[in-house]
């Protein structure tokens, strides 16, 4: 059985967009791997560690990561399940006109400075409904194009992303503790139990996390779990249990919760998926 399944959900002239699933095998680092062209990539499910150089991210539903072309990177997986991403190739010309110059370390062809940027509730709404409308086969090219130019647009915006910064120190600190949270999205985590796991007391756990992720690791893990829920719901009759397993308290808490991040209900969200329309 393949280590990867990628699925072909659009090719045009502008942009390509592939379902990429990996059943995550590899504990330790993989053979060094090379992009021809520059991607974004979106995971959705799961998570992996992609090593460039002496540097690493945690890829998961909260990332938008960036795969420069003609740079080397490595990944690993150090949770099992594997992982699934979406993965989009705009042509040159046209990702030149959209990336921020400061954002790339040249212009003459697109290689972005960060290997990773946070992306907003909306991009991950973008992330979900692109890809749940290609594989229902209910969307026309043209609408497919304009919206993952919006998710491109929208996952570079300096305004609706979020860099990193922090010493490498408390970088690997805060990706231990995104490791854990993503490694049992349902359990319900005490601070004392995440700070004892990764070696770092809550204080200091509290603050490297706000400073590298620009957000309380509280609200990080609740939009990873937010997150799953906007890979599975179009496919979920029963919201009431996909609330119970994910780990919320009530169905009534896990449609506010939704609605508040994202601005739809989960059931909305599902109509709309399914119609492709939001």
């Amino acid at each position: 059985m393949p280590e990867f399944d990628v699925q072909p959900l659009l090719q045009s002239t502008t942009v390509a967009v592939h379902d990429v699933c990996c059943r995550g095998e590899c504990r330790h680092r993989s053979a060094e791997e090379c992009a021809t062209s520059t991607q974004l990539v979106f995971p959705y499910r799961g998570l992996y560690l992609r090593h460039v150089g002496n540097t690493q991210s945690v890829a998961d539903a909260n990332h938008v990561l960036f795969f420069n072309a003609g740079e080397g990177y490595q990944v690993s997986h150090p949770a099992t399940g594997g992982d699934a991403c979406l993965s989009l190739s705009v042509s040159q010309p046209l990702l030149r006109e959209l990336a921020p110059a400061a954002m790339l370390q040249r212009r003459d062809q697109p290689v972005f400075h960060h290997q990773a940027l946070r992306i907003d509730e909306r991009a991950q709404v973008l992330v979900a409904l692109l890809r749940h409308s290609l594989r229902n086969g209910g969307i026309e090219s043209l609408e497919a194009e304009s919206l993952a130019l919006t998710l491109v647009c929208r996952s570079l915006g300096p305004r609706t992303t979020h860099a990193p910064g922090a010493s490498r120190a408390r970088q690997r600190l805060v990706d231990r503790a995104k490791l854990l949270l993503a490694s049992d999205l349902t359990r319900r985590w005490a601070l004392a139990d995440i700070a004892a796991e990764v070696g770092g007391s809550p204080v200091y756990l509290t603050q490297a996390f706000q400073q590298v992720e620009g957000m309380p690791l509280y609200r990080y893990h609740l939009r990873l779990r937010l997150a799953r829920a906007l890979d599975l719901v179009a496919d979920c009759e029963d919201v009431a249990a996909l609330a119970q397993d994910l780990g919320f308290s009530s169905h009534s808490h896990f449609s506010a919760a939704f609605r508040q991040a994202y601005g739809h209900t989960p059931t909305a969200f599902r109509q709309a998926a399914l119609a492709q329309k939001l």
